[in-house]
């Protein structure tokens, strides 16, 4: 759910904005120089919007206009091209998420829900609060962009840019090009396409960008961090599983779960992974350990049909099952309460007794945790301090501390520089490359309104000679494209605040 704080914070924000103005334009005294002093610094206001224009930029987009006209030529066409296919694209994306989210909501597999292309973003609901700072600066940055993109191809093709804006719709933030329609009509449908999809075509470069700088971050922080040797903490939530005097803390640097290495980030998931779904790992123990002195539990069946043999509760024993020496033939299975700790640290792993034959000269047997069904006993090697050992399910871990593959060379170095670098990438990947994608849709407001119009009006004009025709054309595909966006949106929505 939105956090409550945050929703009262934006509501009481924008109502004094809407009072004051409110206030400001029927006061007689200062409604003239109040409505003045916004006109003057291109400020508009109304319920929940904030509008801001201005022109100081056209020099510069003027500027760039003018680099290389042929570059730019070729620059913009090659925009024309993707903008053409990637309102095609959009569309099949579009029908594809739609065909899915329909999927879901009749069988409920979560399955088909984690192969869905696109999601709907709810700030609060499935964007942490933690990540709007990120969220909004993206979006801002991916806004300025496309618009950026629009400015310089109106210039290239003759048409005069009025001025640059940027605006705040309730919290969410975005950019505008006001362009002078006159021009804009008489030019022909071609150009008018390549002012169209230059807005596209930008999202989609910085997107690109955006995941090469991502992919060669590792290069270009090398002098000072370096990659490889493990996963570094960087966070671990107070309270969870990891936490706690033998958990893990800020600054320790992850080698390994179990006898799965740990190079990265990457590795630290792939691990969980692969322990969640295959049997529990089993530990050398010398046969003369398993002696009486331990006070063997008597076992006893879980609900789930496990069985347990540790009836204290005590937080460091642990109940262990083996096949009893003398037995391997009747393959009788005894169990054990032990020391968790004393029993598995410095032992090797194992799957059967023949492994611990093959690493011991002593007589050694194979004990496995014996735990629940999901439940996983995990070693996590983080030197020079000892194993943290977990006991739960293995997401739970996974979730419970945040981790970087860069490890900081020097102590003077921060460790959240590259889990900044990383995060912004990472959303100006996702919204750079969402607006391409919504941006070229054939829907009403949308940059494929007059994508779409244009695109008619340069392929349909010999085909279809009436101009009404091809305009109720372009009206019922633009109803369609708008109907396909409305329900991806409003069943995205539904799937997200619903469950």
């Amino acid at each position: 759910m939105i956090p409550v704080p945050l929703l009262v914070c934006v509501m009481a924000g924008w109502c004094a904005v809407y009072l004051t103005d409110t206030l400001l334009r029927s006061s007689v005294t200062h409604r003239i120089r109040y409505e003045s002093w916004l006109a003057s610094r291109g400020l508009m206001l109304s319920p929940f919007h904030v509008r801001w224009q201005t022109t100081m930029f056209n020099r510069l987009f003027a500027y760039c206009a003018r680099i290389n006209p042929r570059a730019l030529y070729l620059w913009f066409s090659s925009g024309l091209v993707f903008g053409i296919i990637s309102m095609v694209g959009s569309v099949v994306l579009l029908t594809k998420t739609l065909q899915q989210t329909l999927a879901q909501m009749t069988t409920d597999n979560p399955r088909i829900g984690s192969q869905q292309a696109l999601q709907v973003v709810v700030p609060g609901v499935n964007l942490p609060t933690s990540q709007l700072a990120y969220f909004f600066t993206a979006l801002l940055l991916s806004g300025v962009i496309h618009e950026l993109g629009h400015a310089v191809a109106a210039l290239r093709e003759q048409v005069r840019v009025n001025g640059f804006g940027m605006f705040v719709f309730v919290v969410y933030p975005g950019a505008f090009v006001d362009l002078f329609t006159t021009h804009l009509n008489l030019i022909s449908p071609t150009q008018q396409l390549r002012i169209f999809c230059a807005g596209v075509w930008h999202n989609f470069v910085l997107c690109v960008a955006a995941l090469a700088f991502l992919f060669l971050l590792p290069l270009f922080l090398l002098p000072a961090y370096s990659t490889g040797g493990g996963a570094l903490v960087t966070e671990v939530v107070q309270g969870s599983a990891a936490d706690g005097p033998r958990g893990l803390s800020v600054g320790d640097i992850v080698t390994g779960l179990e006898d799965c290495p740990v190079r990265g980030v990457e590795d630290w998931s792939s691990c969980l992974s692969h322990l969640s779904y295959t049997p529990q790992t089993g530990y050398c123990v010398p046969v003369a350990s398993l002696q009486p002195s331990w006070a063997h539990g008597r076992a006893f069946k879980r609900l789930d049909g496990t069985m347990d043999c540790c009836s204290n509760n005590s937080l460091t024993d642990l109940c262990f099952s083996y096949m009893k020496p003398q037995g391997k033939n009747s393959r009788e299975r005894e169990y054990a309460c032990m020391p968790v700790r004393k029993m598995v640290t410095g032992t090797w792993v194992c799957r059967t007794d023949d492994d611990c034959t093959a690493h011991s000269h002593t007589a050694s047997v194979c004990v496995t945790p014996s735990l629940e069904n999901q439940t996983r006993f995990i070693r996590v090697t983080h030197p020079p301090n000892t194993h943290m050992l977990f006991v739960g399910y293995p997401p739970h871990l996974q979730y419970s501390v945040s981790l970087t593959n860069f490890v900081p060379r020097f102590g003077f170095l921060h460790l959240d520089l590259p889990v900044f670098l990383e995060t912004f990438c990472k959303y100006v990947v996702s919204l750079s490359g969402a607006l391409a994608v919504v941006n070229s849709v054939p829907c009403f407001a949308l940059d494929g309104q007059w994508m779409l119009n244009a695109l008619l009006e340069a392929t349909l004009v010999t085909v279809v000679t009436d101009r009404q025709k091809r305009e109720l054309i372009g009206f019922f595909l633009l109803l369609a494209g708008s109907a396909l966006l409305a329900a991806n949106v409003a069943l995205g929505l539904w799937m997200v605040t619903a469950r």
